[in-house]
């Protein structure tokens, strides 16, 4: 029964991809928060469907940590599922990510309308320096950023280290940090096709004063945060790190 219900939540998020491609190609020329808002309605679909056909809900710990103005978002990357929760559960945001999703048909081409920082994960400084650079712009613009700091998707029961340029973007811009762990791997994992009915826990930190703290004292208390809240909220205690040749993207 879940591998029906699983097929059927595949077919109606490959089409609602296609159609919001389009509609965000359309919406070109208007302004940005009003892709994202589109982007988010998109989002709030898939999330909806995935509640609906294969029992996935969630529950959120800690929305009035929220601060006011534009943030950097460090967010733990276990599934597909937080790309549209976020969407969902922040302001107009932008994302940090490898620039292969761009070259995706459909997807890729309404991802370059909400403006992203596609990356060149192989090209070490450089990529780093994009991070900063445009990070700071959307800031600038109003704009959150949301950041994966172990740069890919990491199993549950997996810890991986944090990369250094979300770290470096907020040490330069002195933007507070807003932390968020989440156990949806549990439910919708990487690479897996059946989901598990169940509630994703989700839980959004209080914002990091960044002013005067360097790179590697805010990865040191975000990854220490992180490490204490998915010891909390998720049932798959870690048991080892990453290894790429283990886990594959």
């Amino acid at each position: 029964m879940m591998l029906l219900r699983s097929s059927l939540f595949s077919l109606s998020m490959i089409l609602s991809t296609i159609v919001a491609a389009f509609g965000l190609i359309l919406m070109a020329p208007l302004p940005f928060a009003w892709r994202a808002r589109f982007g988010s309605v998109y989002a709030a679909y898939n999330v909806n469907m995935l509640k609906w056909l294969c029992g996935i809900d969630y529950e959120v710990e800690g929305r009035e940590n929220m601060p006011d103005g534009p943030a950097i978002i460090f967010c733990k990357h276990q599934s597909t599922w937080e790309t549209y929760a976020l969407q969902m559960l922040f302001p107009p945001q932008c994302w940090v990510l490898k620039r292969e999703l761009m070259w995706l048909p459909f997807f890729g081409w309404g991802l370059a309308m909400l403006r992203p920082i596609a990356i060149d994960r192989s090209s070490g400084r450089k990529a780093v320096k994009q991070i900063i650079e445009q990070g700071m712009q959307r800031l600038k613009d109003g704009i959150w950023v949301v950041i994966f700091p172990e740069g890919t998707r990491v199993p549950p029961g997996v810890r991986k280290r944090w990369g250094v340029g979300g770290a470096l973007l907020a040490s330069r811009s002195g933007a507070p940090v807003v932390l968020v762990a989440h156990n949806a791997g549990e439910f919708w994992g990487r690479g897996s096709f059946v989901k598990r009915p169940g509630t994703i826990r989700v839980v959004i930190g209080e914002p990091m004063d960044t002013s005067g703290l360097s790179a590697s004292e805010i990865n040191q208390r975000g990854e220490a945060w992180m490490d204490e809240t998915m010891a909390r909220i998720s049932s798959v205690p870690v048991t080892e790190d990453y290894d790429p040749a283990r886990h594959r993207k």
